[in-house]
């Protein structure tokens, strides 16, 4: 079976939300993610960036800031 990516993870390096490294707003995981894209979720400035850097590359960068994908 294809081992598929878990929708509460990192996007970029697989770090799971929940985890004691995940940056959450204002330091609280009730509070939500502190980055995340139009693709999912990030869990640092660093893999935030790393994304940011890598679709940029790409030619696939945002252009408008991605609503919380945990409200939806």
């Amino acid at each position: 079976m294809l081992n598929r990516p878990q929708p509460r993870t990192c996007i970029e390096c697989g770090l799971p939300y929940g985890h004691g490294d995940f940056a959450y707003h204002a330091g609280k995981a009730e509070n939500g993610p502190s980055y995340w894209s139009d693709r999912g979720l990030l869990c640092s400035v660093v893999c935030s960036t790393a994304h940011y850097e890598r679709r940029e590359k790409a030619g696939e960068a945002m252009k408008a800031p991605a609503p919380n994908p945990l409200e939806r």
